[in-house]
């Protein structure tokens, strides 16, 4: 089957040029004509695997052909190009595009192309695993401390309803249940009875009422 991918980044750029583009393309090469049509109005720099795209090339066969007006429509930056374009490599698949007369299939050329894509795969993530680590090593040289710094789980700051506790320790003392605490207070009924756990309360999950709790 012959796919045409059709991507746009915004509501504002129009699909059908790129279909226009295709349709002419696959006609001057002499190409049958696009079986399936995927359209999308997303960013390039989101994932491919959670777009269209990547739903269509994991229900691609081996011997499926997908075009697109040029590589920029696949992804934003040559790295996800490049990964999109091995994955295509390893099922199979052939990729022609128009603007950029780029063409990926089962020869020669491409599984050099395919040995490139890996290579320069590795050598990006090595160099992404030692820029780490020197960045690791510079801190811990400058007497930095690594890592969450303690205590900061516990910080009162860190929860929606620090400052609140006398205005829930009286609502408590009335009777209120968490339910209703929670509302009045725009949190979860979870994010509630966590905050009173928190404060060294007791309360009555049958939604009658809440108490200090003794000692």
């Amino acid at each position: 089957m012959i796919y045409g991918y059709i991507r746009v980044s915004s509501e504002r750029q129009t699909l059908e040029n790129q279909r226009y583009e295709i349709a002419r393309f696959c006609t001057r090469e002499g190409l049958p004509a696009i079986d399936l049509w995927i359209e999308e109005t997303i960013s390039g720099t989101k994932a491919w695997s959670k777009r269209e795209l990547g739903a269509l090339l994991r229900r691609m066969e081996s011997g499926d052909m997908l075009v697109a007006t040029e590589l920029s429509r696949l992804g934003r930056n040559l790295y996800m190009i490049m990964e999109i374009l091995n994955v295509c490599l390893d099922r199979g698949l052939e990729i022609r595009t128009v603007k950029d007369n780029f063409r990926l299939a089962n020869d020669i050329p491409s599984k050099v192309l395919a040995f490139a894509f890996g290579l320069s795969a590795e050598i990006e993530r090595n160099l992404i695993s030692q820029r780490t680590r020197e960045a690791l090593a510079r801190r811990r040289s400058e007497g930095q401390k690594l890592g969450r710094p303690k205590g900061r789980c516990n910080a009162p700051d860190k929860y929606k309803l620090s400052g609140s506790e006398e205005r829930i320790r009286c609502w408590i003392g009335e009777g209120r249940s968490i339910k209703s605490m929670a509302l009045m207070s725009g949190v979860s009924r979870t994010t509630m009875a966590h905050f009173v756990n928190r404060m060294g309360l007791r309360h009555d999950d049958g939604e009658k009422s809440c108490i200090f709790a003794d000692g």
